[in-house]
């Protein structure tokens, strides 16, 4: 079972359950996957070649209803194309979220004196798995993966496609939009959602397994902070991720 499912009329989406945040509408990683695994899909009609970064806006609350999505070439060039993806409840003139995904034709080239350094392969089922809940009690969206700790890098495995047959950058975008949660300084004390997340790859991941080695800064007294971290696959070092956040109390806190 996908997360998102299309409807009978192109571009319409139905999402799952398991789209769900943690709060109230849809996990932003969910619907940034959605956004970009349409655009990757597109790509192989249109040869704008590999997916290789993808910068995600969430305007607001992505509610659990039908959606319509609304694809425009910004450019389509030679060796690089940019597409943006946006999306809206079906309903609503108002949008959600939108996307930015920027493809590239690969071409090599060589460099002397240059040497990639090669990982030993790592296996993170050896590592205790992590099953965090949502506030709601519901399904949600870490549902759909498998999550496990190995020190500093959380590893997850999807097991449901965001869409049928997602390409490799969609793949990679629902596990990446954990990265602040993973490294924030203190735990369950305020929400801290990110408005936004980029992910920039340099290789597709190999394998279903996604890691993430994250870390996170805040500044309680203007109510911000960031995330980032590296991507990993089981061979190593895939790319980089990183979101801006914004630290909010938990509904029904004091006031400080």
């Amino acid at each position: 079972m996908a997360i998102f499912e299309p409807t009978a009329t192109p571009h319409r989406w139905r999402p799952a359950a398991l789209a769900a945040g943690p709060f109230a509408g849809l996990q932003g990683g969910a619907v940034a996957s959605l956004l970009t695994a349409e655009v990757e899909a597109i790509a192989n009609a249109r040869n704008w070649g590999t997916a290789i970064s993808a910068s995600a806006w969430f305007l607001r609350p992505t509610p659990m209803a039908e959606l319509r999505t609304q694809v425009t070439v910004v450019t389509e060039g030679g060796r690089v194309s940019v597409v943006d993806n946006t999306l809206w409840p079906a309903d609503e003139a108002q949008p959600c979220a939108t996307v930015r995904v920027t493809l590239s034709r690969e071409r090599a080239v060589e460099i002397p004196g240059f040497h990639c350094s090669a990982a030993d392969p790592v296996d993170p089922l050896r590592f205790p798995l992590r099953s965090p809940h949502a506030v709601h009690g519901r399904s949600w969206f870490m549902d759909a993966m498998e999550a496990r700790a190995d020190g500093d890098v959380a590893w997850f495995r999807m097991h449901h496609d965001v869409i049928a047959d997602a390409g490799p950058l969609a793949r990679v975008l629902g596990p990446a939009d954990w990265t602040h949660g993973i490294a924030r300084p203190v735990q369950n004390v305020v929400a801290d959602p990110n408005p936004n997340l980029a992910v920039q790859l340099f290789r597709p991941p190999r394998g279903a397994w996604i890691g993430v080695r994250a870390e996170a800064r805040w500044r309680p007294e203007a109510g911000l902070g960031v995330g980032s971290g590296v991507l990993l696959d089981v061979d190593g070092e895939i790319g980089r991720v990183s979101m801006s956040v914004v630290l909010v109390p938990f509904p029904g806190s004091a006031p400080a």
